[in-house]
């Protein structure tokens, strides 16, 4: 596929990956670092069998923290082709997966509609958008319909820090308005018999060290923006000092029980709905292993 001044993503580099690279990483061919059942999702997403989890390499943000820096950083994976994506879903499906779960899709949003069209017929799965959240809303819209359900994390509100650990200043504000863009799409929390989430939108968030208040003023924007009961909320206390936390010492740390309670308490103040994380729940299991498994 040929992308000649690529602005899918909020970056909008321009580049023209028929020839090299952009800002992400992504080339002319669809890059997978693993696709395989995921059992670490959100119980409503993985159910029994686990999500059906297709890890995309490279990314548009710059988290010095992210669990997943070999594919997202340093690019690790697999050039496939477009046909080649869709026979994956069909394998995910066909081992039980209970969804097909995009994971960091963004600057692969014209390869994923393609696949997803050429399996429209046989595909009877739910179909999960699961990224940063940072996002443009025209890259967004032209998958209207083809996504069910929305699993963006919101990760700052200050542009301060949202800068310093993801080179993303204008974050929340890309962010905020894309979140509100995923919830016209695909509208109220819908579940089936069994409790696995049909349709709807999970906004995550990563309680980070020294971030406390950063968490509040996520919490209280997704409380003031968006109808609490037709939405879920994510709220995570796995971080894990990883790739370049070194660089940054204050938030080189796991996140004390006093700070994420203190968010917790938010929450729960604010009548948000959802999964809230136990605190002992940073540990490294919630690192796949990236080996182009299913690939």
């Amino acid at each position: 596929m040929e992308i000649k001044a690529c602005r899918l993503c909020p970056r909008e580099c321009g580049a023209n990956r028929s020839k090299g690279l952009g800002a992400c990483g992504g080339g002319s061919f669809v890059k997978v670092a693993k696709a395989a059942l995921h059992q670490w999702e959100e119980p409503c997403i993985s159910g029994s069998n686990g999500s059906g989890t297709v890890f995309f390499s490279g990314c548009p943000l710059r988290c010095c923290f992210c669990q997943n820096y070999q594919l997202s950083a340093q690019n690790f994976g697999k050039e496939i082709t477009t046909q080649r994506l869709a026979d994956i879903f069909l394998e995910l499906q066909d081992q039980g997966a209970h969804n097909i779960n995009l994971v960091n899709p963004t600057h692969y949003v014209p390869w994923i509609i393609e696949a997803l069209g050429i399996v429209k017929h046989r595909l009877h799965l739910p179909v999960v958008y699961n990224s940063g959240g940072y996002e443009r809303c025209e890259t967004l819209r032209m998958l209207d319909g083809l996504v069910d359900i929305y699993l963006p994390d919101l990760k700052f509100a200050e542009s301060d820090r949202s800068k310093r650990y993801a080179g993303a200043p204008d974050y929340f504000d890309v962010a905020t308005s894309a979140i509100l863009e995923m919830y016209r799409q695909v509208g109220k929390i819908a579940f089936d018999q069994d409790g696995l989430l049909k349709k709807g939108l999970i906004i995550r968030h990563l309680v980070l060290p020294k971030g406390r208040f950063d968490s509040v003023a996520v919490l209280t924007w997704i409380a003031q923006n968006l109808p609490k009961e037709k939405i879920l909320l994510s709220l995570m206390s796995q971080f894990t000092p990883f790739y370049r936390c070194a660089e940054f010492p204050e938030i080189n740390r796991r996140i004390s029980t006093f700070e994420y309670n203190h968010v917790l308490s938010k929450a729960q103040e604010l009548g948000l709905k959802g999964y809230m994380q136990e605190k002992s729940s940073a540990k490294e299991e919630y690192t796949p292993l990236f080996d182009l498994s299913g690939v």
